[in-house]
């Protein structure tokens, strides 16, 4: 019965742990501000097949992520989530609409560059976090993250720029990802994906991510903001230089 409830091509084993990778990356994300997503993405992409790992993630972080800004809600900046959600439309629409098929190295590299400069280089000019600045990132991020499934690392760089206070940064961060993956089920659903398949896991995969995000926050409670930024900022500099050494080895196949 149990395993009558996954898809054909997973284990029962394989689920157990990506079930308990849900938990732990979940708690990683809600306690250091990003890096859980990226994290579940590799563990998934070992094991499940190759067109099902960008919409069936994308619904898992929808789930986890919606949990955590229902955990955090009163933290959320709304006026940055009000230019982001547009942003979300136009780049979800133009993603849907082109179809492009850039290799994903680039990307990459594109990704990586601005993650590290945004963490380490100059302050970018104050109107880019404007709603204008806001509303360019979301609908660059929402276009690219349609292709590659991993613009978290981007986004969460780019609002901790705005905020500070680590469960201000914790909670939009959140909410803006749940806008982003959301339009990924009408999208991946049109062009012929089956949810309906892998329904029941994602489903048990976002109840565990529930469970890691509500201990999570308990570590986050733990931290101060001065801390919180610094293991953001190293979190975000370890997920860039993988995607750069990610986009080496895939540059040099593509040649």
């Amino acid at each position: 019965m149990e395993i009558a409830l996954l898809p054909e091509s997973l284990s029962l084993s394989v689920a157990i742990f990506l079930l308990a990778s849900s938990v732990v990356t979940s708690m990683i994300t809600a306690s250091l501000g990003a890096g859980g997503g990226v994290l579940l993405l590799i563990l998934m992409a070992t094991w499940m097949p190759a067109a099902a790992i960008i919409p069936v993630h994308g619904m898992i972080q929808l789930g986890s992520n919606g949990g955590r800004t229902i955990l955090t809600w009163k933290h959320i900046d709304w006026r940055t989530i009000a230019a982001f959600a547009p942003g979300v439309i136009l780049g979800a629409a133009a993603g849907a609409w082109l179809l492009v098929s850039l290799p994903a190295y680039l990307w990459q590299l594109a990704i990586a560059g601005f993650v590290l400069y945004l963490c380490w280089g100059p302050s970018l000019p104050k109107g880019a976090f404007g709603p204008v600045g806001v509303f360019i990132a979301a609908a660059l991020t929402s276009f690219i993250s349609l292709f590659v499934g991993a613009t978290g690392p981007l986004v969460a760089a780019f609002i901790k720029q705005i905020h500070a206070d680590r469960f201000r940064t914790v909670a939009t961060f959140a909410t803006a990802m749940v806008l982003q993956h959301a339009p990924k089920a009408l999208v991946f659903g049109v062009t012929g994906f089956v949810f309906a398949h892998w329904l029941p896991f994602i489903l048990a995969m976002i109840a565990c991510g529930f469970v890691g995000t509500w201990l999570g926050l308990r570590v986050l409670h733990s931290l101060n903001n001065h801390w919180f930024s610094k293991a953001l900022n190293l979190v975000l500099t370890v997920l860039a230089l993988r995607l750069i050494w990610q986009a080496s080895l895939a540059a040099h196949w593509w040649a």
